[in-house]
């Protein structure tokens, strides 16, 4: 499988705090790959690293083939990068930042650049320190996308904007992922379900599963178990089975592993006298709570 981001036992620290604790993570070519995990997880960490913002502590990554702390013009001209604290100089005008960047950029498309700026209608002749928040992402956005990059890096490109600024930066960058890998950390998990094709979920550090989004919903399922009357609270699960609880008479749990026959015969035989069983499949936000919880508490 080819890849535009590879870590192998990646591994960062601060001091005496490690933030990554060897990470191996496979972002394949042309896919949307989406990274969530709780706060402090390691995600903006990751994301500096694979930038060469920070050194690894061990281990290493490769990005676009490349060593990640020797990424070379050529590299980097290939890779877009829009944060949340994204900073630019606030001196330019919009119009002349994006005629400033187009001279670093062989690739460099002034149609397509006047294309974003329509778009996101972008003013042209306002200065970057004057735009609001919303407009600044878009504008860093636009400044990404006019070269085209074989690889876009967003970290937590969402944070602080209202829906309708949410869905114009979808826009903005979805009709252009054809050709281009897309590697995203966001907390907006709604937002992330409708495009991303790849889930990670990083926790403290390490990435507990990373898989086609398809599969991982296909996995998950919350299960309602109906009895007569309120049974007995058996002393072991099934190590898929997370976050039990009773309401009267019904159990309720979430399968990590669902499968249809397995499942029933895991059901039949740790409570063989229930009436009725339920299986309803979870979104990506109820997941993430869920495996969230489920962390909190083997800590």
């Amino acid at each position: 499988m080819s890849c535009a981001i590879r870590t192998y036992a990646l591994s960062k620290k601060f001091r005496r705090t490690a933030v990554l604790d060897g990470l191996y993570m496979d972002v394949p070519d042309g896919s949307i790959y989406g990274l969530v995990g709780p706060n402090g997880a390691g995600k903006t960490t990751t994301i500096k690293v694979l930038m060469n913002i920070y050194a690894p502590t061990a281990g290493r990554s490769e990005v676009l083939g490349a060593d990640s702390r020797r990424l070379a013009p050529r590299e980097l001209a290939q890779i877009g990068y829009v944060s949340e604290n994204q900073e630019m100089p606030g001196w330019m005008t919009v119009g002349y930042f994006l005629d400033y960047l187009s001279h670093f950029y062989p690739t460099w498309d002034r149609a397509l650049a006047a294309e974003l700026v329509r778009q996101f209608q972008l003013p042209l002749d306002r200065k970057l320190r004057h735009l609001s928040h919303g407009m600044r992402m878009k504008a860093a956005l636009a400044s990404s996308l006019s070269y085209r990059p074989k690889l876009m890096v967003l970290d937590e490109p969402f944070t602080g904007l209202d829906a309708l600024v949410r869905d114009e930066l979808i826009e903005g960058f979805l009709p252009r992922a054809e050709n281009t890998t897309i590697f995203i950390s966001s907390h907006d998990l709604t937002e992330i379900e409708s495009f991303a094709s790849h889930i990670g979920y990083l926790d403290r550090g390490r990435l507990q599963f990373s898989e086609e989004l398809e599969t991982l919903s296909g996995r998950f399922r919350e299960i309602s178990l109906t009895f007569v009357e309120a049974p007995p609270m058996p002393r072991e699960w099934p190590a898929s089975w997370l976050k039990p609880e009773t309401v009267g008479p019904v159990i309720r749990f979430v399968e990590t592993r669902f499968d249809q026959e397995r499942t029933t015969a895991d059901v039949r035989r740790t409570f063989p006298d229930y009436r009725d069983m339920a299986a309803s499949a979870m979104p990506l936000r109820s997941i993430f709570v869920t495996l969230a919880k489920a962390s909190r508490t083997d800590t």
